[in-house]
């Protein structure tokens, strides 16, 4: 597969408008993920705020990434590890905290599951708190509680003059030392010096190894512009200001519209059904479960024929030595399994229903057996499978047929 990562924004692009993913979005990210391609959300978001997103979209079982304060923090999804990290010197808060009150400005940032701030009445504050599920906490004096390095403060307040003068003035005084920039009308960030999603995002890619034409971009903002232009594909939201639009190589339907699902499917679930699939991806995220236990690894696979080896070993056989029929029947269902989701669309799951085999030899311990799933029926509702189970010296040990039911996710 040409693509192995998919960097998503969350609001305004992975989100609708009721900040939830739709049925359709979700069901697309879950299968491409299943096709081995790594997602990370990048967001301004604390990490807090982005771990029910990436529960719902279970990166932690396709080892995604979480990028959040506007890439002031990178965590790996499986473990909760900080990856990469680039945080606020404490000694600058007393100074963005002058600034502010001189203004009549707000001002927060984050601990933990916290919001930490000197004016909790403030309603931007308390959306911004509510949108994280996070609590809020009154500092009057808001430098001094703030003893650890935070990883972005925000200032607040509805004068949008006097956000855009500071922003202006900032920049050309904190360059080197802190970024500035406007998230919102009513929110000036305040991050550690090039901290930014591309330049975060660069990071991790070379952590793992990815190239620039190796991964896609999704994006709304002015904040996900640097990161749009870095991937070899970048795809800005129908919702995104034309600024934003112009420095994409491609534009989408409005989050309102699942433009996220309908990008993936082009750019991602199409290439899957006319390439290779992953193999490799896809035997790593099955160690832990039944297929890892009993030593099941696909060897190939296309949307018509899928193959896997499984050993005859102290996993697999019976007491005297044999291969046990139960294990057998365990792969002709795992080969099968995975021929039905790879054929199935986007907004389809597969339960299977029915399997019934013949078993013709025997297979000795010491040996490997090799499975070959062809499909035989595919219906709206239904799939069979006829799976044919060999010995290393082709000969046929058991034939097998598996009934696979399609249904849709509500």
């Amino acid at each position: 597969m040409k693509y192995k990562m998919l960097v998503l924004d969350v609001d305004g692009t992975l989100l609708n408008d009721e900040k939830e993913i739709s049925k359709r979005t979700l069901n697309t990210l879950l299968k491409v993920q299943q096709m081995g391609v790594r997602i990370m959300l990048a967001s301004g978001r604390p990490t807090y705020g982005l771990l029910p997103l990436a529960k719902k979209l279970e990166l932690g079982t396709y080892n995604g990434y979480i990028l959040s304060y506007n890439g002031g923090q990178v965590i790996n999804a499986s473990n909760g590890e900080v990856v990469f990290e680039r945080r606020i010197n404490p000694e600058h808060i007393t100074y963005l905290e002058k600034k502010a009150e001189k203004n009549g400005f707000s001002i927060l940032t984050y601990n933990g599951d916290t919001v930490v701030t000197n004016n909790p009445d403030d309603p931007h504050v308390q959306a911004e708190a509510a949108l994280n599920g996070m609590k809020l906490e009154h500092q009057e004096f808001f430098s001094a509680a703030i003893d650890y390095p935070p990883c972005k403060c925000m200032l607040v307040s509805d004068d949008e003059e006097a956000l855009v003068g500071l922003e202006n003035h900032w920049k050309r005084r904190l360059n080197g030392v802190l970024d500035v920039f406007r998230s919102e009308p009513y929110f000036l960030e305040v991050v550690g010096s090039r901290v930014d999603k591309a330049n975060t995002l660069g990071v991790i890619m070379e952590m793992e190894g990815i190239k620039t034409d190796e991964i896609v971009v999704f994006g709304d903002g002015v904040a996900d512009v640097t990161m749009l232009q870095l991937a070899d594909l970048g795809i800005a939201m129908g919702n995104a200001p034309d600024s934003v639009k112009r420095c994409a190589d491609y534009v989408t339907l409005s989050n309102n519209e699942d433009g996220v699902a309908v990008a993936v499917e082009n750019a991602f679930l199409a290439e899957v059904r006319e390439s290779e699939i992953p193999l490799d991806a896809l035997n790593a995220q099955a160690q832990t479960t039944l297929m890892g236990n009993l030593g099941i690894q696909y060897t190939y696979a296309s949307h018509e024929r899928i193959e896997a080896t499984m050993p005859v070993d102290h996993r697999t056989r019976q007491p005297f030595g044999i291969l046990h029929g139960g294990a057998t029947l365990a792969l002709a269902e795992t080969v099968a399994g995975l021929g039905s989701m790879v054929i199935c669309n986007p907004d389809e799951f597969v339960v299977g229903m029915q399997v019934s085999g013949n078993h013709i030899s025997s297979a000795h311990e010491g040996d490997t057996v090799r499975a070959v799933a062809t499909i035989v029926h595919k219906g709206r509702s239904s799939h069979v499978w006829n799976v044919d189970v060999f010995t290393s010296t082709e000969k046929l040990v058991s034939s097998i047929r598996v009934m696979n039911s399609v249904m849709k996710r509500k």
